[in-house]
């Protein structure tokens, strides 16, 4: 038989797409017939596919996969209820701008054998929804039901379109069982005529005013927040720091590494608050949600702003805005190269960037930087007890993993302290949880380490070490027991470290933003429901999981951290996943 289901995978197979992420239902007997034809009948030129047994973990998954590679996956789940079982992932995807094409089954559209699929089970009438789509259609960039066998290579292609142009994200088709099951003529595409919708430049007049205004400024500053995505884009932007005497560059997102910490430029990663933000007179806003937190910081009257995004206007934000001069929908890499080109070759910029006063703003920037970094070892000490803090506890774990380590970050509360002792360096290198859904970073590490080892091998190298840094909560939040099993079963090893403060931090942070001398500012973390007392054992939760294959310890004091994770490190890189349980200090 050649069926709907399987015109599909061949649709997803023609356009990239190496990996489906699967958890499989009562709507798919097409679908796993056409998994088991592929896999015999097309083995090299077929999606290979991973069984997860929680929606939430195959599309975070997907989504480590999509960040680090830029080729969209896809995720295959079980009507209304596993579209549910995403969960927050969609939102991540969303936010994070992932590209993912979700499918999921509808229930039987006849019920008495009118066709082949026809209903034959008693939840296929408890599973029938008015609109099936509507559940994830605000956080897609396209939603759409297959309505017949023709033309699903159309509609896959269509959706990969808008999975993969800017601003990218999570697509959603579904489709009935009898639809799937239909009988068609094979058929291919012209895959060449299917490419994402490109972004374009900076007109000339915006570059020459960006220009100007970097060239005139006293303090210029550029911020970003996933910037870092597109790979070519960090070196770019180095060129520019290079160009601009005194230019500083701010990551107020995290989600990418999108300026190298060796860089005296750099400023690292501050959420939306930082006093550069306060004094600078020219600011280059370049892919970031959010520059700034109004009520925490805000630019100087007079600051020249110019915003540059692949989404300036934030569709998917009911309420955003920043106070710029001027703002571009245009592709971040081709603007940046476009103003640096423009300062290089004018005579006139290139007078006053050579003049004394450009010398001196490079000399104060590396003050500044060796201050920066100083001020961050000093934090990074053992405590006087014995024990440690996250600033330490990475600060070690940068010194003992590979330089070249993909770091999968979920640390939040404690995410400041993990970047500035971690200070990545290479494109790529660091991914955090594109949105606010807690528990990306589980299936997220194992998508990035299946990523890294499957695009190495295309090269006739080996992938990359992968650590992922989590905290307790989160952890908890990312479903470890699908987590664990799915790494055992596919040998996708990762190193997992957990920050365990014992509890939630991020609600008391959120409360003492609000009211810092109210109640529970003085209550304790049980009176305000926010604490793991008593501490689940997490990492024997995740050797559950893995069927107790799986290095498993914990850590409290400094001077043991050492060979508890040069222990840990030897056992992933010899291909056992493993969890270091870490009691982290607050604040450090």
């Amino acid at each position: 038989m050649y069926t709907t289901s399987f015109a599909f995978f061949e649709a997803l197979w023609d356009a990239g797409v190496t990996h489906c992420f699967v958890n499989l239902g009562s709507d798919h007997p097409s679908i796993i017939e056409a998994m088991v034809k592929g896999a015999r009948e097309k083995k090299d030129r077929f999606p290979r596919i991973i069984t997860c047994p929680n929606e939430m973990v195959a599309m975070s998954m997907a989504d480590g996969y999509a960040r680090l590679t830029n080729k969209p996956q896809c995720v295959i789940v079980h009507v209304d209820v596993g579209t549910q079982g995403l969960g927050a992932a969609v939102h991540n995807a969303s936010s994070g701008r992932a590209p993912i094409l979700v499918f999921a089954g509808l229930s039987p559209i006849t019920q008495e054998g009118e066709l082949r699929g026809s209903r034959t089970e008693y939840i296929h009438w408890i599973q029938d929804v008015p609109d099936q789509k509507q559940i994830v259609s605000q956080y897609c960039r396209y939603a759409a039901e297959i309505k017949t066998g023709v033309n699903v290579k159309q509609m896959v292609n269509r959706a990969l379109q808008f999975a993969s142009s800017a601003p990218q994200g999570p697509v959603y088709l579904c489709g009935a069982r009898e639809v799937m099951e239909m009988d068609i003529e094979p058929y291919e595409l012209r895959q060449n005529e299917w490419s994402p919708v490109e972004l374009g430049g900076l007109p000339r007049t915006a570059v020459k005013n960006i220009a100007e205004a970097l060239v005139g400024a006293r303090e210029p500053l550029l911020i970003t927040g996933y910037a870092g995505r597109h790979h070519a884009l960090v070196p770019a932007l180095v060129e520019l720091a290079d160009t601009v005497p005194g230019l500083r560059v701010l990551d107020a997102g995290g989600s990418d590494m999108c300026f190298p910490a060796d860089h005296p430029a750099w400023l690292g990663l501050r959420f939306g608050n930082e006093a550069s933000i306060r004094t600078a007179d020219a600011i280059i806003v370049l892919d970031c949600d959010v520059p700034w937190i109004p009520a925490q910081c805000k630019p100087r009257e007079d600051a020249k702003i110019f915003h540059i995004d692949v989404d300036p206007l934030k569709q998917m934000m009911p309420l955003f805005y920043v106070p710029a001069q001027a703002r571009f929908r245009a592709d971040g890499l081709t603007a940046v190269e476009q103003v640096t080109a423009l300062l290089k070759s004018d005579d006139q910029f290139q007078a006053k960037l050579a003049g004394g006063e450009g010398e001196k703003r490079r000399t104060a920037l590396q003050v500044s930087y060796k201050k920066r970094l100083e001020a961050i070892e000093a934090k990074c000490q053992p405590l006087p007890d014995g024990g440690f803090g996250t600033g330490h506890l990475c600060a070690r774990l940068r010194e003992l993993c590979p330089q070249d380590t993909i770091w999968a970050i979920e640390a939040v509360t404690n995410t400041v302290f993990v970047h500035d002792s971690l200070r990545p360096t290479l494109p790529g290198h660091w991914i955090n949880c594109g949105g606010g859904g807690l528990g990306w970073s589980g299936g997220g590490s194992l998508g990035i380490k299946l990523a890294t080892e499957v695009e190495a091998k295309l090269k006739g190298e080996k992938g990359k070490f992968v650590v992922q840094i989590v905290g307790d909560g989160t952890f908890l939040f990312s479903v470890p027991g699908s987590v664990y099993w799915i790494s055992r079963r596919y040998n996708i090893p990762v190193l997992t470290i957990i920050l365990n403060n014992k509890g939630w931090n991020a609600p008391r942070r959120s409360l003492e933003l609000v009211h810092p001398t109210g109640l529970g500012s003085k209550a304790t973390n049980e009176e305000i429901n926010i604490s793991f007392n008593p501490v689940p054992d997490y990492a024997g939760i995740a050797k559950a999981a893995a069927g107790g294959d799986l290095f498993a310890e914990k850590v409290e004091k400094a001077a043991d951290l050492d060979d508890v994770l040069g222990r840990a490190i030897e056992a992933v890189q010899g291909g056992q996943t493993a969890v270091v349980d870490c009691k982290v200090a607050l604040g450090c």
